[in-house]
C-alpha cells in the first residue's frame, strides 16, 4: 500500500471518503437544521476525520514543531474522544433512555478518566508510552464490552416497545448503527493488542461509511416524500383556489375583488396586500368596503367563514 508520510493509503482514503460525506451531510442539515439525528452525526463525523489524521500522522519524529509525548497524548486522545461519544450520540440520536447512565456518566467514568490518568498524568510523569497503553486500556476495553452488550439490549427493548410504528428503514439504520459501534470496542482492544494502523483504519471506519450511506438513503427519501407532498399540496391548492374563484364570481365579486378577498382571508394586512398588488392602501380599503358590502359581511372572520376559509 501507498503512503503519505506515516498516513497508511487505506487511512488516507477513508478521510478523503469521510471529508465527502461531511460536505454532503452539511448541506442536508444546512437545509433542514431540524434534524437532530443528523447534527449528532455531524459531530460523530468530524471526530472520526481528526482520529483518521491525529491517529495516522502522530507520532511523527520529522514534526519538530510538536514534541513526540504531545504528538502521542493528542493521537490516543482522539480515539478515546471517540469511544465517549458513542454512547451519547445514541442516547440523544435514537432516544435510547436506557442508555443514559453510560452516556452521561459511564463514558467518562471508565474511558475518559482512564485516559486522563494514565495518557495525561502517567505518561508525561514516566515518558513511558508502553505502560500507559498496557494498564490505561484494561478498564476502557473492558467498558466497550459492556457497552456493546448495553447498546445491543437497548436497541433490542426498544424494538419491541415500538414495533408497530417502526418502518424497515429505521430498523435497518439502527442496526448498522449498532454494529458500527463495534469501533468503540475496538479502538481499546487493538491499541491494547498493538494491531497495525490499516488493521485499525478498517475496523474504525467501516461503521461510520454505512451510517453515511443509511443517511445518504434517508435523505433521499425523504427529499421524495416531501416534493410529493408539496406537488399534491400545489395540486390541492389549485382545487381550491379554483373552487374560491367560483364561489367569489357566483357572489358578484370582479377578479381584482376576488384577489383582495383572498389576500384578506390569509389574514393579510392592507399595506401587505397593496404591497403585492402594486397599489395604494386606500385603494385596498376601497376594495375591502365593497367586498364586504356584496357579501354582507362585517369582518374578516366572518369573510372567511362565508368564502370557506372558516368551518
Amino acid at each position: 500500500m501507498f503512503h503519505f508520510g506515516q498516513m497508511h493509503g487505506l487511512t488516507a482514503v477513508f478521510i478523503i471518503l469521510e471529508l465527502m460525506m461531511l460536505s454532503v451531510q452539511l448541506y442536508f442539515y444546512l437545509v433542514w437544521p431540524y434534524e437532530k439525528r443528523r447534527f449528532a452525526y455531524l459531530l460523530l463525523l468530524v471526530l472520526v476525520i481528526l482520529y483518521n489524521l491525529c491517529g495516522s500522522l502522530f507520532p511523527d519524529p520529522g514534526i519538530t514543531w510538536l514534541a513526540l509525548p504531545f504528538q502521542n497524548i493528542i493521537a490516543y486522545g482522539f480515539r478515546f474522544l471517540i469511544a465517549v461519544y458513542f454512547p451519547y450520540y445514541f442516547y440523544k440520536s435514537f432516544d435510547l433512555s436506557d442508555l443514559r447512565f453510560h452516556a452521561l456518566y459511564g463514558n467518562f467514568l471508565f474511558l475518559l478518566l482512564p485516559y486522563l490518568i494514565f495518557f495525561g498524568v502517567v505518561y508525561p510523569l514516566t515518558d513511558n508510552l508502553d505502560l500507559s497503553i498496557s494498564y490505561g486500556m484494561i478498564i476502557p476495553a473492558s467498558y466497550g464490552l459492556v457497552l456493546l452488550w448495553s447498546v445491543f439490549m437497548a436497541i433490542n427493548r426498544y424494538f419491541r416497545s415500538h414495533k408497530k410504528e417502526q418502518d424497515l428503514a429505521i430498523r435497518v439504520e439502527m442496526l448498522a448503527v449498532y454494529f458500527a459501534v463495534s469501533p468503540c470496542v475496538g479502538i481499546a482492544l487493538f491499541t491494547h493488542a498493538g494491531v497495525e494502523q490499516w488493521t485499525r483504519a478498517l475496523f474504525a471506519n467501516t461503521g461510520f461509511a454505512v451510517i453515511a450511506i443509511l443517511f445518504l438513503y434517508q435523505s433521499c427519501r425523504f427529499e421524495r416524500m416531501e416534493r410529493k407532498r408539496l406537488l399534491e399540496k400545489d395540486a390541492m391548492d389549485e382545487i381550491q383556489r379554483a373552487d374560491f374563484n367560483q364561489t367569489c364570481h357566483d357572489l358578484g365579486l370582479s377578479s381584482r375583488e376576488t384577489e383582495v378577498a383572498l389576500m384578506l382571508c390569509q389574514g393579510m394586512t392592507y399595506k401587505a396586500i397593496a404591497g403585492e398588488l402594486y397599489i395604494s392602501a386606500r385603494t385596498v380599503d376601497t376594495h375591502a368596503h365593497r367586498i364586504f358590502f356584496k357579501l354582507e359581511v362585517k369582518n374578516k372572520i366572518e369573510l372567511q367563514q362565508k368564502l370557506g376559509f372558516l368551518n
